[in-house]
């Protein structure tokens, strides 16, 4: 086994430096010319392309939740998490800085908060975009070099197989071989624990299958396709996160692009993260391994289980100088692209949905000013979350837990519907974090309210609360007045669009919506040759041809200043102050890239599918 060195030095603490200040200054650079009005502050105006979606895709997904995560949960029970990832990532980022630096958990939580928010304030998400494609090219190849270094050091893959299964903590060991003159005095074990303890921190048998038994406690094969199914439709599907990032591709193209270059990027956490997580049990197997909840507390604070530090002992202990300080560095800004990717469309969601519902004549500037403001707010909220998912044994059955609980409504769709499965949903939630999981080993008498708990997996769970989500759509549906003709039916004279899947080819007639009036101002819609594609509203000024000329104001310079932090733009424009969502209906697509990204999208499924054949 190769030498093992040791933890960050001062040329590690350097290349961190280093590596923030390229990567903030070109996040800085690139939000200079979309930063100042609302389509570029939270669409990046609408001009990026297939591979900037794309790998803003996979770094807002992949972030340090699934570094931390996915290997944790590779360490603790095999590769059976590969099957799906998401992210809490404050608390994943905060314990890489508590094992890298030694520093508090809410002092590391703080920083990283106050990175992440004046990014997301200052740059909107041209910047968070431009600074996901640098990261992802960095988390790859970082991750790349460290899943080689850590097979080399276990001799291959197939040593790894071998030598995981013999991954059992001491403390375990001396238990299971205990005897007259050893006795138990070696060995600190859980009030109660007995006989129990026998199997804490003993791997798996199944730990290199994907489809595991029914009854499986952490990933059951019904659960990964019925249950996981239904959560990615919401991810996936209607995530702000992840829609806005495809919003803000330049056509649907380069929209169809990004999704399927993320696909392919995703394909890589198996090896990447989830086999360097069960390498790190192998070589710290009383350390990411530990069963003892006493040994647990002086390793990572929780009694629980000490799984969540794997892949950052790895960087820690196999790393070079230097390397360390890069990878390091790759893994905290991971974290800090997706938190300043899930500030950017929460902010969206705050000011386009909510305040515009109190506010419908918000000025542009009034908008710019609350999406920053409803930044703090999430800051706080962030921080008070923390012991929550402190408390789990794992982060990453946390995080899907929590999902399989909210997104079923989602799924479900309609509003009744929608609320009733979010209110389920959030009892289970509260449920189980008042009844946690006992340590290993520790016997607790079985209530009714534990039963609910352990019986009903999570995933399992997300299958019934869809179940009755739908349910209450149907029925409401059905007892209640059906949607005004128009919405659904493209015969009638007052169509706007086809709504429903046998009415989703009808086209407009944009003919009747010319000539219309928002707020005492007439506008009207540009029909190019093509009669199917409008290209935006165009202002016609009732009393003149031609828009007044307006002459820019000289501000001072505490004014300049203050309206560059809020990206407010300083020169007028003719642009109308009210926010007008432009009508981009058109879907045509060039034939030679219709048929190459269909094309890819098969290779795609194909590869997934041979993935899971083998590791089924």
């Amino acid at each position: 086994m190769a030498l093992i060195v040791g933890s960050l030095d001062g040329a590690d603490i350097g290349v961190i430096v280093g590596y923030f200040a390229v990567v903030i200054g070109v996040g800085v650079w690139s939000s200079c010319c979309n930063r100042g009005s609302v389509g570029g502050y939270f669409l990046a105006g609408r001009s990026m392309n297939w591979a900037l979606v794309g790998a803003s895709l996979f770094a807002s997904n992949i972030g340090s939740g699934h570094f931390i995560g996915l290997a944790g949960a590779g360490a603790a029970s095999g590769i059976a998490v590969g099957v799906f990832e998401l992210s809490a990532d404050l608390y994943a980022g905060a314990i890489f800085i508590d094992q890298a630096l030694n520093l508090n958990l809410y002092l590391a939580i703080v920083m990283l908060l106050i990175i992440s928010g004046l990014f997301t304030i200052l740059g909107g998400l041209t910047a968070v975009i431009w600074t996901d494609a640098i990261q992802t090219v960095l988390m790859v190849v970082g991750a790349v070099y460290l899943m080689i270094s850590a097979f080399l050091h276990v001799g291959g893959f197939h040593n790894m197989v071998t030598a995981y299964f013999n991954a059992i903590p001491n403390t375990t060991r001396l238990y299971r071989q205990r005897d007259p003159i050893i006795g138990l005095n070696n060995v600190t074990l859980p009030n109660g624990s007995g006989d129990n303890y026998v199997m804490c921190g003993v791997p798996t048998e199944d730990a290199f299958h994907m489809f595991r038994e029914v009854e499986d406690p952490d990933l059951p094969w019904t659960g990964v396709i019925f249950g996981l199914t239904i959560s990615n439709i919401w991810y996936w599907c209607t995530d702000q996160v992840i829609v806005q990032r495809t919003l803000s591709a330049k056509n649907l193209t380069h929209a169809k692009g990004g999704c399927l270059l993320a696909g392919i990027l995703k394909l890589l956490p198996l090896w990447l993260l989830i086999f360097p997580g069960m390498i790190a049990r192998i070589l710290f197997v009383d350390e990411v391994g530990c069963a003892d909840p006493a040994v647990c507390k002086s390793v990572c604070g929780k009694e629980r289980g000490c799984t969540d530090i794997a892949y950052t002992r790895l960087v820690l202990k196999l790393l070079p100088s230097g390397a360390r300080g890069l990878m390091l560095a790759v893994m905290i800004a991971s974290l800090v692209s997706s938190l300043t990717s899930i500030f950017n469309s929460s902010s969206t969601l705050f000011t386009m949905d909510i305040w515009r519902r109190f506010r419908p004549r918000a000025r542009s500037a009034e908008l710019m000013i609350v999406g920053r403001l409803s930044t703090f707010a999430l800051i706080g909220i962030s921080i008070a979350w923390i012991p929550i998912v402190q408390s789990s044994s794992e982060l990453f059955h946390y995080i899907q837990s929590v999902t399989s609980y909210l997104a079923p409504p989602v799924c479900s769709g309609a509003f009744y519907s929608l609320i009733v499965g979010l209110v389920v949903g959030i009892a289970r939630f509260v449920w189980e974090t008042v009844y946690s999981r006992s340590v290993c080993g520790e016997l607790r008498e079985e209530t009714l309210a534990l039963k609910m708990i352990t019986k009903l997996h999570y995933l399992h769970f997300g299958v019934v609360l869809l179940f009755i989500s739908t349910t209450v759509g149907v029925v409401v549906s059905l007892f209640t007045k059906p949607l005004p003709e128009k919405y659904v039916s493209p015969v009638t004279q007052h169509d706007t669009m086809g709504m429903t899947y046998w009415t989703r080819n009808f086209k407009p007639d944009v003919t009747r919506h010319t000539g219309e009036e928002i707020d005492g101002q007439e506008f009207t819609v540009e029909q190019t040759e093509d009669p199917t594609c409008i290209h935006a509203f165009e202002a016609v000024y009732p009393d003149e041809t031609i828009a007044p000329e307006v002459t820019p104001t000289k501000y001072p310079w505490y004014k300049r200043i203050a309206y560059w932090i809020c990206g407010i733009e300083t020169t007028p424009t003719t642009e109308n102050d009210t926010v007008i969502e432009e009508l981009t209906l058109s879907i045509d697509e060039e034939p030679k890239w219709v048929i190459f990204n269909e094309i890819s999208a098969v290779v795609l499924l194909v590869a997934v599918a041979c993935l899971w054949g083998f590791f089924a």
